[in-house]
């Protein structure tokens, strides 16, 4: 048996389960249509009580999910189907629930959030945007507080007691980014009343491909401003213009820009230095990279859009600005040197996490979307997450017509504005994705010529998108959208549009993901409805260009083809499916390589974090500090009395130096003295002493040594931290350059890393002493300021 028909086979066995307990919940269903109100709500206390004697949540599941339906028909006037119920028993096992659009995901998504919300250790419903989340949390928000769950919404410029109080209900709504900013906010705060966070329970992840796949590569970032001069900027970017073709190489497979020989010595002459590649011209090599990279990668209206003194992203996913995130690295700063708008300082990342190990730390993770069997693999390596597929409520019955290519762009873009005129003709509503912002806008422009009223949602109209894409499905309508218009938002057919055979879909370009076609795809077709979509595509389009087999390009020359006669070819399709797949796998492997970068930080992280809730939650830090105290006597015998000399050769006067520097009086211990001991009573002494040092300071200062404790231990750890994350940053970006031999950059990568991670804690330690034991006070200390943590986001 091949592994698809396994995988065939396995899933319809997976279906067959669920039946037969959707079967049992549908057998609850007589007697709680008798219920009142009041008894259908009773159940909710039956159930938590029931919970609260050691009963299994999973025990609960069909009577709870049968409680969820009969409140969902008396408040929404909607019954789940057995498909919706299949969907949420698959979520409630922490899987991927595959259902096609229009199968009802929202209402899905009640049905686990209030099992799982009965425990009250909170359950994340985590959307793509803010619309979304403000929508889901409307509709299933009824049906949860009708039953007596409480239901929180969490968005964007919420204040403090806002986020707390949505956090603290049984079931909350909010974005994927939302959510991850918080935990690293929770984690920069200087006292535990400012979190807003509990412990990460269980999340359903809406669209679970979009967040945990395509954005998995950017992480969360928030930032503050670094002081470094916008000159460097300036000067590479015109020297940058400065080159000829053969000065630079650009790797669009690879993503990568680099000088060649002839280009390394125009730079050495052009910033008159010797040696471009010498260790102190580092910063120098990084802005020429970065500016290489901002004229031969970063594309205008396809990367980014200019608009007014800014230079803002366009995800290249859904085609949406993306406000308020930068390019790291300089990447930024290069475009904005390029495009002639003001150039914005670097910032300095106070903390950063990936979407991957943010969502890793929940109890468990679960998710649905219309198209996730294609990264099943992907989902259950970082994940742990399989995918069954949900059958349709009804047959699905749309046409998908085979491809065509052309031989140049121009000529498919015309048959693409034929095959519209035709469609429009007869009233037939089409819905044409297009995968850049310019290339939506030279479409426009042609149907404006042959006179063809249309709309277009791009990221440039963002705010109109729900209105827009709602409309689609209209008689006579066109609409023209980038790549994944109106997620989440369904298209409704108006009046006697059925009869015309549906909404009509037409892709201009194959995406490097088969999943974001499918989506396109799966706006038309929903709940039974007719349909039909085609995909038309040219030698030009990107994928092909890039990653498509010569066969193709020879084939059509054979042939003889005119540049506007099409080519219908099985051979041309599976082409371009193996071209996709090399893509995904390249992505994926991407992905994987990032998360492996991140798996090192995310130790050293959960560390500092563990360590720093601690130091929130401690009445008293003296343990801590006397903790690290210990700590630094040990490091300080290791450097000046090493158990490999023999005590003759142990530096006694600087042992007495350096602990006279953090925590010793002057002249307290003498060198006569300490000579005398030997290593473990050296040790004992020092401690003894430090300690007696120690009560004298709390004698003197009292209650404000608590204060001075807490101020300097988070401030020094912050502070070091930071720094740390910058060096991490830079050591990973030049780590690849340290594989001479065999030796793997990942391994270096960990093992230095974590030098460097020891290095920090000694110096954190070390300044956390000397300010506790030395620090005059002269003055009752100021409240401690809270980071801006306005998010900058990159990548």
């Amino acid at each position: 048996m091949g592994l698809l028909a396994r995988m065939v086979d396995s899933n319809e066995r997976e279906i067959a389960r669920l039946r037969r307990r959707v079967a049992r919940v549908n057998a609850f269903e007589p007697e709680l249509e008798k219920l009142s109100d009041d008894e259908l709500r009773g159940k909710t206390f039956e159930f938590r009580s029931r919970l609260e004697q050691g009963e299994k949540l999973d025990n609960l599941l069909e009577e709870a999910f049968a409680v969820v339906r009969e409140a969902s028909k008396r408040v929404l006037g909607q019954r789940h189907f057995d498909v919706q119920l299949m969907g949420g028993m698959v979520l409630h096992e922490g899987r991927v629930a595959e259902m096609k659009t229009g199968e009802g995901k929202t209402l899905v998504a009640t049905l686990p959030s209030y099992l799982n919300g009965l425990t009250s250790k909170g359950v994340h419903v985590v959307t793509v945007n803010d619309y979304l989340a403000r929508r889901d949390s409307e509709m299933a928000g009824r049906v949860h507080t009708f039953l007596g769950l409480t239901v929180g919404l969490n968005v964007h410029d919420m204040d403090h007691d806002a986020k707390r109080s949505a956090y603290l209900a049984d079931i909350t709504y909010g974005t994927n980014n939302e959510f991850g900013f918080d935990y690293l906010r929770d984690n920069m705060v200087m006292s535990v009343n400012e979190m807003v966070q509990r412990p990460l329970h269980y999340a359903i992840v809406d669209e679970v491909d979009s967040i945990l796949i395509d954005e998995a590569r950017t992480p969360l970032i928030i930032s503050g401003q670094a002081e470094k001069s916008a000159d460097l900027y300036f000067r590479a970017d015109v020297f940058v213009r400065s080159l000829r073709k053969d000065d630079y190489d650009v790797d669009e497979k690879m993503r990568t820009a680099n000088l060649s020989d002839s280009g390394v010595k125009k730079a050495e002459r052009f910033f008159g230095v010797t040696n471009l590649f010498d260790p102190d011209h580092v910063t120098l090599m990084h802005h020429i990279t970065q500016g290489l990279k901002a004229h031969g990668l970063m594309h205008r209206d396809k990367d980014y859009v200019v608009h007014g003194d800014e230079i803002i992203i366009v995800d290249e996913f859904t085609g949406r600005l993306m406000e308020g995130r930068r390019y790291s690295e300089g990447l930024h700063q290069a475009i904005e040197s390029k495009e002639g708008v003001r150039v914005q300082n670097e910032s300095k990342t106070l903390a950063t996490i990936t979407l991957q190990n943010y969502f890793r730390m929940y109890d468990k993770l679960s998710g649905m979307t219309g198209t996730a069997k294609t990264e099943e693999k992907e989902l259950n390596e970082i994940y742990g997450m399989d995918v069954v597929v949900v059958p349709t409520n009804r047959p699905m019955i749309r046409n998908d017509i085979g491809d065509v290519i052309y031989k140049t762009e121009r000529a498919k873009f015309n048959a693409v504005v034929e095959e519209i005129a035709e469609r429009h003709a007869t009233g037939q509503p089409v819905l044409v994705g297009t995968t850049s912002i310019n290339k939506s806008e030279y479409l426009s422009d042609l149907l404006v010529q042959r006179g063809i009223r249309h709309q277009v949602l791009n990221a440039k109209q963002h705010e109109r998108e729900a209105e827009i894409i709602s409309h689609a499905g209209q008689k006579g309508t066109v609409t023209i959208a980038t790549n994944m218009a109106g997620r989440g938002t369904d298209i409704i057919l108006g009046d006697g549009v059925a009869d015309l055979g549906g909404l009509h879909i037409v892709g201009t370009e194959r995406h490097e993901s088969r999943r974001i076609d499918n989506q396109l795809r799966g706006r038309a077709g929903r709940q039974g409805d007719p349909g039909s979509s085609q995909f038309f595509l040219s030698l030009e389009d990107d994928l092909l260009r890039l990653f498509g087999s010569d066969n193709i390009s020879r084939l059509m020359d054979r042939l003889g083809l005119e540049e506007d006669q099409p080519i219908e070819n099985k051979m041309l399709t599976g082409a371009m499916e193996r071209a996709q797949r090399k893509v995904e796998g390249n992505n994926y492997d991407i992905r994987k390589h990032v998360l492996r970068y991140d798996d090192v930080m995310n130790k050293q992280r959960e560390v500092i974090y563990r360590q720093r809730r601690q130091i929130l939650e401690e009445e008293v830090l003296r343990g801590i500090v006397e903790g690290m105290a210990k700590d630094l006597i040990e490091h300080m015998l290791d450097v000046y009395c090493s158990e490999e000399q023999i005590p003759e050769e142990w530096d006694i006067p600087g042992l007495i130096a350096y602990a006279e520097r953090h925590f010793l009086l002057p002249n307290q211990a003498t060198e006569e003295e300490l000579r005398k001991l030997a290593r473990e009573e050296l040790n004992e002494r020092l401690t003894e002493l430090m300690v007696e040092n120690y009560d004298a300071r709390e004698n003197e200062l009292e209650a404000f040594l608590r204060e001075l404790e807490r101020v300097v231990v988070l401030r020094t750890v912050d502070a070091k931290w930071m720094d740390h994350i910058d060096a991490m940053d830079q050591f990973r970006q030049g780590v690849h350059l340290r594989s001479y031999g065999q030796a793997d950059p990942l391994v270096i990568y960990q093992k230095e890393g974590f030098e460097m991670f020891e290095a920090m804690i000694h110096s954190m330690e070390e300044e956390v002493i000397m300010y506790v034991f030395k620090a005059t006070v002269a003055t009752a200390p100021q409240p401690v300021p809270v980071y801006d943590s306005a998010p900058i986001q990159g990548g």
